[in-house]
């Protein structure tokens, strides 16, 4: 397990989770290599000791195993075309274009951001036809648990490929998951976040109303997180919201409205009532229009203390 811990990986975005994964690795070993078009987060990341190429298909110079964590899918669609671009222009000159091999071996990019199944699908069979292996691994946990290692990674795809990229998995988080066909990450995904969205409002909610009723808010944490009235958004966010302070986001209200719009079609589509799942919609609404969209969701908590005068 050393031995492997000492490969190297390529990271497609350095935002809130592409840099906490990076950092996890670097301190487990890994030499991590990145690409973010964003300069403050490239900076960032270089004193990270994250060592920066100029585009996506530079990484394959250093890595056979790539990870992107990317906030849309123009974004990740654009970071295939580059992949796919590089792979052309090795095939024109002469050079091997070839698979993942049932070892584990070849180009294999693990997909850990949140997007439609239908997009990920889509990029799935181009970068096949350019030799490259896309796995779909979305991840369960926030933008500070994830500076801890505290993730899980909800892995689908071909299994050689997923066994091959475990290790790697296994460097930046606490539980990895083989689900099978390429889909069931951001299936299972989706269903993980519809609890995030309502139980995130659902903390704020608590939290204001034993403030109300006299009681300390970041007592309300501590002995409910404690107890059967617990949540993980409780634990991890509970502090934000009982503080008023959500200005160092983990997920921003404006990237979280992309999950809420993802969820809302599968719902749709499979024709699942959810009426605490709508009920909590507006609220992340709101705290958009309040000009939160920058901020973190624990934000909800403003929403609800406009709601009733701004007298918590």
């Amino acid at each position: 397990m050393d031995n492997v811990n000492q490969g190297a990986v390529g990271i497609i975005g350095l935002g809130i989770m592409g840099s906490a994964i990076a950092d996890q690795l670097i301190s487990k070993g890994f030499s991590v290599f990145g690409f973010d078009p964003n300069r403050k987060a490239s900076a960032k990341a270089r004193k990270s000791g994250v060592r920066l190429v100029a585009s996506p298909q530079d990484l394959l110079n250093h890595s056979r195993q790539l990870l992107s964590s990317l906030p849309s899918s123009e974004a990740f669609v654009a970071s295939c075309d580059a992949l796919i671009k590089h792979q052309s222009n090795l095939a024109a000159n002469g050079g091997m274009v070839k698979a993942a091999q049932p070892s584990g071996a070849g180009i294999v990019l693990a997909e850990t951001s949140t997007l439609t199944i239908e997009d990920k699908q889509q990029q799935q069979q181009r970068l096949a036809a350019a030799g490259i292996t896309l796995l779909d691994c979305p991840l369960s946990g926030t933008g500070a648990q994830a500076r801890v290692g505290d993730l899980v990674v909800y892995a689908s795809g071909p299994k050689h490929a997923v066994r091959g990229m475990m290790p790697l998995f296994a460097g930046f988080s606490r539980a990895q998951f083989d689900l099978g066909r390429f889909g069931n990450g951001m299936r299972m995904k989706l269903v993980a976040n519809l609890l995030v969205a309502i139980h995130n409002v659902a903390a704020a909610e608590a939290i204001l109303l034993g403030r109300r009723m006299g009681l300390n808010p970041a007592d309300v944490v501590r002995v409910v997180a404690d107890g059967a009235g617990s949540s993980r958004m409780l634990q991890v966010r509970g502090p934000m919201m009982a503080s008023g302070n959500w200005q160092d986001a983990t997920m921003k209200v404006s990237v979280w409205q992309k999950d809420m719009s993802i969820i809302s079609q599968a719902l749709a589509q499979t024709q699942t009532p959810a009426p605490l799942f709508a009920a909590s919609a507006p609220i992340y609404h709101a705290a958009q229009a309040l000009g939160l969209g920058e901020q973190d969701t624990a934000a909800v908590m403003a929403v609800l203390e406009q709601m009733v005068g701004g007298n918590p």
